[in-house]
């Protein structure tokens, strides 16, 4: 009897201790696996902010995300934010700059995972909604638009980067010899065009002008831009507009993302720099 109760209680016991370092287990008592490093991050840059989005983790006991930034490419790195969403914006970032970004994904235990293996970077730009500027023919003095001061201007001003032209009930956004334009089609808003083209610009410097669709500017001072027309009248024309501040930068909006694919990524070696340059 005494060896029965005895191999009961050893089997208890046994299985009690058992239960305690799956619980322990499970609740990451011993835990020191990381997660994945996040994947399928793309970025949306608007004024004076970049959102980044990534596809959420799987991992049973995922934490959140640290969010990093550089520079450059091969710069020191930073943490500038923490989050349980699959999302972040950075409200610090300004117009003209380009940013780079890493994310990593971390457990109730604190074990980090790698860095993104994606080169991300992006760069935000001025935007404004529901402008309007007339026909030149009839009022010359509200006619033009300057991108790089978001003015209306005579259509004749020197620093005026296109103008609107009622031509019998025909219309056109005219632009100076110059500075370069082109149609890019019906869009549903905007957010649309990501970046301006390298070619196929209006040879006779002004376009047919059709609600909906979205127009590429290439001003005099190699700036570019875009402008989606709203509306039409026989003496307005109204616009949503980006532009783009740094120079000679063909960014206008990041719809998914500027993944760097013109080099390939040795994951390990990307980890590295960015583990050794962050703070």
């Amino acid at each position: 009897m005494k060896l029965i109760l005895i191999l009961i209680l050893s089997i208890a016991t046994s299985f009690m201790i058992t239960s305690c370092h799956i619980e322990n287990d499970f609740f990451g008592g011993y835990d020191n696996t990381p997660p994945a490093p996040p994947r399928g991050i793309y970025t949306i840059s608007g004024d004076n902010w970049i959102e980044l989005h990534w596809t959420q983790n799987t991992e049973r006991d995922l934490d959140g995300y640290n969010i990093y930034f550089s520079y450059s490419y091969n710069g020191r790195y930073e943490l500038i934010g923490t989050t349980r969403n699959n999302y972040f914006v950075d409200y610090e970032a300004r117009n003209g700059k380009t940013y780079y970004y890493a994310v990593t994904a971390f457990d109730f235990n604190g074990n980090e995972s790698d860095l993104s293996s994606e080169v991300i970077y992006d760069t935000p730009r001025p935007e404004g909604y529901n402008q309007v500027i007339y026909d030149f023919r009839r009022f010359p003095n509200n006619a033009g638009y300057d991108f790089s001061t978001y003015n209306v201007r005579p259509y004749d001003d020197q620093y005026t980067d296109m103008f609107f032209d009622n031509d019998n009930g025909s219309y056109y956004m005219v632009v100076w010899d110059d500075t370069d334009i082109q149609d890019m089609g019906p869009t549903y808003d905007i957010y649309d065009i990501s970046k301006a083209p390298l070619s196929g610009w209006s040879t006779t410097k002004d376009v047919r002008l059709k609600e909906g669709n979205t127009y590429i500017v290439w001003t005099w001072d190699n700036h570019y831009a875009k402008f989606r027309v709203k509306l039409l009248t026989s003496e307005r024309v109204v616009f949503d507009w980006a532009y783009q501040t740094a120079e000679g930068n063909r960014e206008l909006k990041s719809a998914k993302g500027n993944s760097d694919t013109r080099k390939p990524i040795d994951k390990n070696k990307l980890n590295e720099r960015l583990k050794r340059n962050k703070f």
